[in-house]
């Protein structure tokens, strides 16, 4: 949201900050990793494939699945990364907020979208985790219970960074 304005999906400070937590970039400025396309690289084996918004389509078409045989409607990850040694898929999204709104109620999707993703990648036998990452903004008492929520329902949140041991991706020394 732009700071005194109103509106949601095209703000700057929400590109802004994803940004500065795009997946591929981040992964790119790590030691021993390169980025190539989609394909992710350490030490120069691939060990992920990164996607953003609608390539996830391209990356499950691919595989022969038709998102409107699995779901009614398409959902649009920030980002996600399916890690080739664990065979799971993390979906990644990053939310930002200045003052109350939308984003507040977008938090409590979380389980509603992973069963989703479940259900588009099942027959690929993928597992699916859903990642939310906060900005500082979220640290606020009064998102105590949605926090709690995420959590209770096998989701997960991470504020300002993006923990590559929690992904299964290597550390860099």
């Amino acid at each position: 949201m732009i700071k005194g304005g109103i509106g949601g999906g095209n703000t700057i400070t929400g590109l802004i900050y994803e940004g500065k937590v795009d997946l591929a970039t981040f992964l790119s400025q790590q030691k021993d990793y390169a980025v190539v396309g989609v394909n992710v690289f350490y030490k120069g084996e691939i060990v992920a494939q990164t996607f953003k918004k609608h390539q996830f389509y391209k990356f499950l078409e691919k595989r022969g699945v038709d998102w409107q045989d699995h779901i009614s409607r398409q959902l649009v990850p920030d980002n996600c990364i399916y890690v080739i040694i664990n065979n799971t898929l993390f979906i990644i999204e990053v939310k930002t907020q200045h003052t109350t709104g939308s984003v507040d109620e977008k938090l409590q999707t979380c389980d509603f979208k992973k069963k989703q993703y479940q259900k588009l990648l099942s027959q690929l036998n993928i597992e699916v985790e859903y990642v939310y990452i906060l900005d500082d903004w979220f640290r606020q008492k009064i998102y105590k219970d949605v926090l709690d929520y995420i959590h209770s329902v096998r989701c997960q949140y991470y504020f300002n960074y993006i923990p590559l041991q929690k992904l299964g991706l290597p550390v860099p020394e």
